[in-house]
């Protein structure tokens, strides 16, 4: 199998946008603080923007979507016709194949948690300058882990799909050349010439 450019670009541009927005994610967390309620002598949270969690799922489906097309590609490594044996692009093939999912996993794991940690908001109270009431927030750096992990599925993902396409090639140029042996156009003619002298 041939490498193919326009796979290449898509795996990347998806790859590279799911960062984008993973990192604006992290940028962008819901921030809350307890503020006293104007018609009683309780407090309550008060949330920021919920932007994060957007780009967080955005980024979620970007990722979802690249992985999809590398493996829908390949065939996943284990539903194609398989990879030549005893050649090292066939062992990098599987190892980055490995690491870009371990990765992709844990950058989906990240981005999904942190969407659904930043969508949550405290809904209880406390008491007004009693007991300090506890607003539940994304803590630092979970966005920020689903966009490293990011950057390392789409290293992965890009290795995975060289090493596979070196791999694969020999699929079909093993036996390219091999088959029946036949008779050359310039052996033709002498035969023909020995079947009329034994006429």
């Amino acid at each position: 199998m041939a490498v193919s450019v326009p796979i290449l670009a898509v795996v990347t541009s998806l790859h590279l946008l799911a960062f984008v927005f993973a990192f604006g994610a992290e940028r962008r967390r819901s921030t809350a603080v307890p503020v006293p309620d104007q018609y009683d002598e309780q407090t309550f949270c008060r949330y920021g923007t919920d932007a994060s969690t957007v780009y967080g799922m955005s980024a979620f489906g970007l990722l979802l979507v690249s992985q999809a097309v590398v493996n829908g590609v390949t065939k996943c490594l284990c539903c194609g016709k398989g990879l030549v044996t005893g050649t090292s692009y066939t062992v990098w093939a599987i190892v980055f194949f490995v690491v870009s999912w371990v990765s992709f996993l844990g950058a989906e794991a990240c981005l999904l948690a942190g969407s659904a940690k930043n969508a949550y908001h405290t809904k209880s109270k406390g008491v007004f300058q009693g007991k300090e009431l506890s607003c539940a927030v994304l803590p630092v750096g979970v966005f920020a882990a689903g966009a490293a992990f990011t950057l390392m599925s789409l290293i992965a993902t890009i290795l995975y799909y060289l090493a596979h396409s070196k791999a694969d090639t020999g699929g079909w140029e093993k036996h390219h050349n091999d088959g029946i042996g036949m008779t050359t156009p310039s052996d033709a003619p002498k035969q023909q010439n020995n079947d009329f002298d034994k006429v």
